[in-house]
Parts: structure tokens; C-alpha cells; sequence
């Protein structure tokens, strides 16, 4: 019986690599570099495929493509019916990234197709070192449809290490050929020295979530719809949400990326790709939105009013209430339209203003979609200045679709908005922006090691701005023993995480803070940047980054469970001038050393980094 079972199975692969074998190229589109080609084919029954090539090196393999419908598959008896071709040179401005001008560059190709009766199109944008691509179907306007499956696969020709993870879990480093979990997207994975790949998605306002399984093949990998997992005692559990996308005319899926590059740094030539896939924004200029620092405060009226003083003396932008100024977040009886006696909201907010501090209130998912549509023109007659959402639902389509329509209303209302929990971005902030930031991560609250903080800047943040809600230690608080890297690497994932409205002291109070030299960091510390570039470093082990704002530059350093000893050129600083760089980093003995040098652009700063430690540069113009 297990030979049958042998001989079955050999005979199916072979099967399925000579279909592959068959695939004939159709049309063909080449990045404005010429190093990446996207080619579309035709193989047996007509089903259609896609190869990505980079640098003259085979990304996937023919892969599958296609929807499946009402039970009908369009990924096979597909005739192509028309084809639109578009050149795209475009250059905009983003004042709330980590660069202050997006250059949007790609070659579109617009294919119209046809199979089992329905009319659908395939659009695809190659940029330098990475493809998009998505599906839109036409469908009469009176039809309810499903969508039952994304038939979208990325047949890979290496075995890849992926960094398997999902939600806000720890990372899990396994070979592609191995990959038993789900991982949720974006998805890294590597050839270490060689060759770095980012799967993700942009776009995703009215459909489920997806994660990458295993596909058939060894290197194989495909779309799954939302999967909810569960960890019990070391054991993972999956559990099926309702997945099927339900859908009434048109409809569009969101965008399928594929990113490349040599090394792991190069991966953050693409991290505002979602951005320039988003839809811009119809009413809002981005330029209006005031992005800042956030401190959290106890919930009542005398914490607030002393959160609002550290605020501004700190230079942070907004104060926190969060959960519980309304009573119980998840009781359908709390109500957020009223605050519990302690939290006098008029007082809060009219002292605020006289410090130029905004407050942003926290609201639960249970009392979100009971009132949103009441406490959004009640919060503005109260001055509030932005809200903070907690535990949405960012998974499914009825989530997701919500949340795009909160979204939206939030931004009309001109609410900053931090959306909380396991929702990650897609590019969002474009559309709606101003909502700033999102969790979706493992934050500083769960004290994460070193090598999950050196492979986060690899990941999650290609995918967009995220709250790691900085936990910075202090004397004061018992939260602080639990943080596994130095201060100094606080310091410098400050700057190496982008988020225009971070969580700097998640657990701790103004009291607590009292090392004014230390903590002034934060205080020069911008959120949003005119230009970023990622200087050194290898997913898992270590990262530096400099960032400019006007005419200063911050240089992030960090390292993972091994020393790193390396020296970073300063060649990015502007002709023969002179600059001061104050040097933030760890002492060895649990404390801040502050020193300073005269640097120009012909210099090298030494880095002599200890395991799980770091390093935070401010270098002013003299």
C-alpha cells in the first residue's frame, strides 16, 4: 500500500511539472531598469500562469493564477479578449512617510479575459525589482457572487528560509520545503548573501485577509483566505473563519506583490510600494495632518492633565487614554459617548489646548460599531483630537470592509487615527491619511528578544508604519525587568521603526522619567521624514538606518543576539560642511553615555556593538 501511495504520488508531480512544461509566453512586461520581467502564459486547458525573472534569475516558476466563482474556475479555459499597455512616470508628495516624495514608476499591462462565460481582467504593474498584480471581475449588477478561492500561487525556485509568523506571534525561520503553518503577509524570505524576497498584499478594503500555505510543489507556496490560529500548549490549532468573499457587480481583488533584492536592506527600496498602489485621497491633502509622539496616562483627570505637561515639555504632540475611561471595554452596556467620573474630558482637553497637546481617546470594537456614527460628531464638538481603535476585526471581509468604512469616516471628520490589535496595512494611509498608524505586531509590551526586534525592520515594516508601543525602561517601574534588549537599543529602534504617531513610554509614567539628558532623545526625535536610507545589515542579526528632517540627520544602530562591529560612511551628509553628532549609547552598566564628535561627509562612525544593544546619532549642521 505505501509504495501505491509512492508511485501515486510521483506520477501526480510528474503530471503537474510537464503541464508547467507546457506553458507557452503570451505577453511579456519589463521594469524601466530592464532587470525584472513579468511574463503571462498559456498552458494545458488553457489555464494561465505567470513568471517573475530579476536579474536574469527566475523568481517562480510558471505559477497558477485565476479566481474561482460561483464554483467556476477562471483560472483555466481563459481566452484573452483585449490588452492595454501604460507607462507610468509619476512623482508625488508624502509628507507623512519615511520620505517626503514617492517616486511611482512602473509599466502597467491590462489584460482582458474571458472564461466559462465570465469577463474579468488581470492588471499588472512591473516596478524596478518588484510586480503588482490584481484581478477585477465585471459582473452584471443584480447578481450576488462568491468568490471561493484565489487560485493566485508562487512557485518558487529556491528553498527559501521564510520567516513564518502570524498576527503578532514570535518568528519562525524554516525552509520553504518544509513550511507546515500558515504565515500571514508580508512574508520574507531568503537565500542569506543571495537573493531576498517580500510577499504581500495592497489595497485590501473590501475583502478577507490572506496568508501563505504550501502549495504542491517542494518550493511551492499559495493564497489561503483568513486562518485564525490558535497556540495551546506548543500546538498550533487552525481555525476557518467564514473566508468566502461575497460580492454584487464588479468587484476587485487587492494587489499581490512580489518585491527583490540582493540584500536584506535593499527590501526598503520597496516599503512605501503599498502607498503608491493605494488609492490617493479624494478630499484630504495629507499635508493638514499632524503626525507627533503619544504618551499614554492613567485613566483620570489628574494623570491626564500631568501626561499633558510631560507632553509638552518633552515635545510629543498627543496624550492616551486608553482603556476604561468608559467603563468596561468589552460590555455592551459601556458606553463611550460617556466618560466615568474620574475623566472630566471639557478639563482635559481645554488644558491641552493651552500646551498645544491633542488627546486621543480609545474605543473598543463593541462600542466602535454600536456608535460610531454617534461619538465621531460628539468627539469634535469635545475637542478630541483623535481616536484609537481596539480589537477590530482585521481578518475577515465583513472586517475589513467595516473598518474601510470607519476608515473613512474618521478622515472626513479630521480624527487622527491608531488602529489597534492584529490589523496590519495595505496601503491605507494614502487613501485616508489620517489614519497614521496601526498595530498588527508583537510590541514592546511583550518584551520580544533581540532577534525578533532585528527581524521586524525585514518584515512587518514593509509593509507600513507600525506602533511597537516603546516600553523605554525607568527605575520606577517593575515592567522595565522585563525588557530583553538595552536602552541604547530602545534608543535606536526609535528611529529605525517608522510610525508618524508613535508610543514612546507605553508602561511607565511622567514621575518615572526623571534622566532628563537621556530621555531628551525623544524629545528632537521627529515621526515623519524628508528622506530615509538604510545603510547596513542582516535580517535577524542587525540594522542601521539614517533618517533626515530639514537639515538634521538621526541614525538608528542596532543588534541582534551577536555583537557587530562595522563602520557606517557618512557620504549621505551635504558637501564640505561641518556637523556636530551627538552619540547616544549604551554604558555597560545599564545606563545612557552621551558623547559627541565633529563629523562631515568624508567620515566613518565606528559601531562596537555588544548582543541585543544599540546605538541612536543625532548630527546637527555646525
Amino acid at each position: 500500500m505505501k509504495k501505491k501511495s509512492m508511485l501515486t504520488l510521483f506520477l501526480s508531480l510528474c503530471f503537474f511539472y510537464w503541464g508547467y512544461s507546457q506553458v507557452k509566453t503570451i505577453e511579456k512586461v519589463t521594469s524601466h531598469d530592464g532587470k525584472t520581467t513579468f511574463q503571462i502564459g498559456v498552458g494545458p486547458k488553457n489555464a494561465i500562469f505567470y513568471q517573475l525573472t530579476y536579474h536574469k534569475k527566475n523568481i517562480t516558476a510558471w505559477s497558477a493564477m485565476g479566481l474561482k466563482i460561483n464554483g467556476r474556475s477562471l483560472g483555466d479555459s481563459v481566452n484573452i479578449t483585449g490588452k492595454t499597455t501604460v507607462d507610468h512616470l509619476d512623482t508625488f508628495a508624502w509628507p507623512l512617510g519615511e520620505s517626503s516624495t514617492v517616486q511611482n514608476y512602473y509599466k502597467e499591462l491590462i489584460l482582458k479575459c474571458k472564461a466559462r462565460s465570465m469577463s474579468f481582467s488581470i492588471v499588472i504593474r512591473v516596478f524596478n525589482g518588484g510586480v503588482a498584480f490584481r484581478y477585477l471581475v465585471n459582473g452584471p449588477t443584480a447578481e450576488p457572487s462568491m468568490i471561493d478561492e484565489e487560485l493566485t500561487q508562487f512557485n518558487l525556485t529556491r528553498d527559501f528560509t521564510v520567516y513564518q509568523y502570524h498576527e503578532e506571534s514570535v518568528f519562525s525561520p524554516q525552509k520553504l520545503s518544509e513550511l507546515t503553518n500558515a504565515s500571514d503577509l508580508p512574508t520574507t524570505m531568503c537565500d542569506p548573501g543571495q537573493l531576498y524576497l517580500s510577499i504581500g498584499e495592497a489595497d485590501n478594503r473590501d475583502y478577507s485577509k490572506c496568508v501563505l500555505i504550501k502549495g504542491q510543489g517542494r518550493n511551492d507556496l499559495k493564497l489561503h483566505f483568513y486562518i485564525d490560529t490558535l497556540y495551546r500548549n506548543k500546538k498550533v490549532s487552525a481555525i476557518k473563519k467564514d473566508t468566502l468573499i461575497r460580492y454584487q457587480g464588479s468587484f476587485k481583488t487587492p494587489w499581490r506583490t512580489i518585491c527583490c533584492a540582493e540584500s536584506a536592506i535593499g527590501l526598503h527600496e520597496y516599503s512605501d510600494l503599498y502607498i503608491r498602489l493605494a488609492e490617493p485621497a479624494a478630499h484630504t491633502d495629507p499635508g493638514v495632518v499632524k503626525p507627533g509622539k503619544v504618551v499614554r496616562v492613567e485613566v483620570n483627570t489628574d494623570a491626564a492633565i500631568a501626561g499633558i505637561d510631560f507632553a509638552a515639555k518633552h515635545n510629543f504632540s498627543y496624550i492616551l487614554i486608553d482603556a476604561g475611561w468608559y467603563g468596561a471595554e468589552f460590555r455592551t452596556t459601556s458606553d463611550p459617548t460617556v466618560p466615568i467620573p474620574a475623566v472630566d474630558i471639557p478639563k482635559i482637553v481645554a488644558y491641552g489646548k493651552g500646551k498645544n497637546i491633542g488627546l486621543i481617546l480609545y474605543v473598543n470594537y463593541v462600542g466602535l460599531r454600536q456608535k460610531l456614527d454617534t461619538i465621531l460628531p460628539l468627539y469634535k464638538k469635545w475637542g478630541v483630537s483623535g481616536l484609537k481603535f481596539g480589537f477590530v476585526d482585521g481578518g475577515t471581509q465583513k472586517g475589513l470592509s467595516w473598518l474601510d468604512t470607519a476608515m473613512r469616516k474618521v478622515n472626513d471628520f479630521g480624527f487622527i487615527l491608531n488602529v489597534h490589535d492584529h490589523y496590519k496595512p495595505t496601503g491605507l494611509s494614502r487613501t485616508y491619511p489620517y489614519q497614521l498608524s496601526q498595530e498588527g505586531i508583537r510590541g514592546d509590551e511583550n518584551s520580544p528578544d533581540a532577534f525578533h526586534t532585528m527581524v521586524l525592520p525585514y518584515t512587518r515594516f514593509l509593509a507600513g508604519a507600525a506602533d511597537f508601543t516603546f516600553c523605554y525602561p525607568n527605575s520606577r517601574s517593575n515592567f522595565s525587568k522585563n525588557l530583553k534588549v538595552s536602552m541604547g537599543e530602545q534608543l535606536a529602534l526609535s528611529v529605525i521603526y517608522f510610525s508618524p504617531l508613535p508610543s514612546i513610554f507605553w508602561y511607565g509614567k511622567p514621575s518615572d522619567y526623571t534622566n532628563e539628558e537621556e530621555i531628551d532623545f525623544f524629545k528632537f526625535l521627529p515621526t515623519v521624514w524628508d528622506e530615509s536610507r538604510y545603510l547596513a545589515g542582516e535580517i535577524a542579526q542587525n540594522i542601521s538606518v539614517a533618517r533626515k528632517r530639514d537639515n538634521i540627520w538621526y541614525i538608528g544602530s542596532a543588534t541582534g543576539n551577536d555583537p557587530w562591529h562595522t563602520r557606517l560612511k557618512l557620504g549621505f551628509l551635504d558637501g564640505d560642511r561641518s556637523y556636530e553628532a551627538t552619540i547616544y549609547e549604551d554604558d555597560g552598566h545599564k545606563s545612557i553615555r552621551i558623547r559627541k564628535l565633529r563629523v562631515n561627509k568624508k567620515s566613518d562612525l565606528q559601531l562596537d556593538l555588544s548582543s541585543a544593544t544599540g546605538q541612536a546619532v543625532i548630527i546637527r549642521p555646525l
